[in-house]
């Protein structure tokens, strides 16, 4: 009997124990929920676009006579300062042109002297002839032609000198083009291109040949290509940084950092109009961008000419602000503000109302509605209802 009794007790207490565990479990949450800690972090707003580096100061040296390069004194990679020889061209030609002016100029004023000394004599013999004039010794006729002889004098010397004067002025332009065959460098920097040879003939009769480009490489402007979409969230005065596809694969990409110069008006030279008149709009499946300007220091020569760069430009930041992901908050029923949904101390989901500030890719800034620490809803699974039995 009391076997039975005790057995009988047992089994009371394992169905009231199976009985409260079916009630758990039918009375469990319908829902596994995946969260993030509100926590606090930098966040940046931030619009990304692809840029090339370009030297800041820069000039394209050309001829300006035509000729033979005699002599090409620099090769790309070369250091100059403002005033080195760089390109000599065979002179000949000018030379032998500005020899024939001074030999013009010299027979000009030779003629001159001649014809101020005829001047002269015709001023003695009008002198002479108003004498006899006066005392009835002579004609009027030979007066008259006395004064005509010494104005024409007088002309003759005048036109010379505008002929001394034009031919000075020719042979000023002959000696310039004659020093022209000298070309000096404009400003101090590194060669960065030559596109001439020593013995090539250059004709600038139509246009100036490009020899070579001189570029300081001390400081770089990284010409960017925004959309048009994100154009209008870049303006002048906006902090931008950079990296540069050579640093990509490193633990820790060395960044640039510099503020935007300027915002041009028009899409880039590549989608302009030909000649830069009004032509047809744009079609509408073509992506138009826009041209951004930042400049960079480059002291220590690790950017180069031509190298791409990944630019970010910092529309709005916040430094250790509260953050939560985006994937966690969505629109309110009015439109206006948003809403999340936080695990309250008892595991269950809660509503609340948020103020959001700054908004990056995947994060955003908490003004207002959550605390530090608290765990927001990122996605949820449903659960299986029903008792389960163990399988051992």
């Amino acid at each position: 009997m009391h076997t039975r009794r005790h057995w009988a007790g047992i089994a009371a207490v394992a169905g009231l124990g199976v009985a409260a565990a079916g009630m758990w479990w039918a009375q469990r949450p319908a829902m596994a929920y995946q969260t993030e800690t509100v926590a606090r972090a930098d966040i940046e707003a931030t619009v990304t676009a692809i840029g090339t580096l370009q030297p800041r100061r820069y000039v394209d040296v050309g001829a300006q006579v035509s000729g033979q390069i005699t002599r090409l004194r620099v090769e790309p990679g070369a250091r100059v300062a403002k005033g080195d020889l760089l390109v000599e061209i065979d002179p000949s030609v000018q030379r032998a042109t500005v020899d024939a002016g001074r030999a013009q100029l010299a027979g000009l004023r030779a003629q001159l002297a001649e014809q101020q000394a005829q001047h002269r004599l015709a001023g003695q013999q009008l002198a002479r002839q108003r004498q006899l004039s006066r005392d009835d010794a002579t004609r009027e006729e030979d007066v008259q032609t006395a004064e005509a002889n010494l104005a024409m004098a007088a002309a003759r010397i005048d036109h010379l000198r505008a002929q001394i004067d034009q031919t000075q002025a020719t042979l000023k332009a002959d000696e310039a083009r004659l020093g022209y065959t000298r070309i000096y460098a404009p400003m101090a920097g590194t060669v960065v291109s030559v596109e001439a040879r020593e013995g090539q003939t250059l004709n600038a009769a139509y246009q100036t040949p490009n020899i070579l480009r001189i570029a300081d490489l001390s400081a770089m402007t990284v010409w960017t290509e925004v959309s048009e979409a994100d154009v209008r969230r870049v303006r002048q005065g906006m902090p931008v940084y950079f990296t540069t596809l050579g640093s990509a694969g490193q633990a820790r990409p060395r960044r640039w950092s510099g503020t935007v110069r300027q915002v041009l008006p028009a899409p880039s030279a590549s989608q302009a109009p030909a000649g830069g008149t009004a032509a047809a709009p744009v079609p509408a499946t073509k992506a138009v961008a826009y041209t951004v300007l930042f400049d960079v220091g480059n002291e220590d020569a690790e950017l180069m000419p031509q190298m791409t760069a990944q630019v970010v430009f910092v529309t709005a930041s916040a430094a250790q602000a509260l953050t939560l992901p985006l994937t966690g908050v969505k629109e309110g029923g009015d439109g206006q503000g948003h809403v999340a949904r936080v695990l309250d101390a008892r595991g269950r989901p809660e509503q609340r109302s948020v103020k959001l500030g700054v908004r990056s890719r995947h994060q955003a800034q908490v003004l207002e509605g959550l605390a530090e620490g608290e765990r927001v809803i990122v996605g949820e699974t449903p659960l299986e209802r029903g008792l389960r039995w163990l399988q051992w």
